[in-house]
């Protein structure tokens, strides 16, 4: 029953193109608040470059997502719809995970090189 749940979605969409539409609007965005941090002494240069880095991705995993959800439910197809916006969540949230562990990383580094 599920299955003939239709939405005209128009047509399908490229997932790879709206993923990098993603990553460039969101770069466009976090670059610009982030400077805007930068310039307030709020944040340095590194953490402004790292953070803009990160929401590059993540707005690219999550427009393709997204779009990818999208082209599902125009097909009828929920329970795909319902992973490719799961698959989006993690994505995000992987990324996260990601930044986190490489910034502990480069922490622990610059706490060696400071007590030598």
């Amino acid at each position: 029953m599920l299955n003939n749940f239709t939405i005209d979605t128009g047509a399908p969409r490229s997932v790879t193109g709206h993923f990098i539409s993603g990553a460039i609007a969101s770069s466009i965005v976090s670059s610009a608040l982030n400077y805007q941090k930068y310039q307030k002494s709020e944040i340095s240069k590194n953490q402004m470059i790292q953070d803009t880095l990160k929401m590059t991705v993540q707005g690219g995993i999550v427009t393709a997502s997204a779009i990818a959800t999208t082209n599902y439910i125009g097909e009828g197809k929920i329970m795909q719809a319902m992973t490719a916006m799961s698959i989006g969540a993690m994505g995000v949230y992987g990324t996260q995970k990601v930044y986190d562990k490489l910034e502990l990383q480069v922490n622990k580094k610059r706490e060696l090189e400071n007590a030598k």
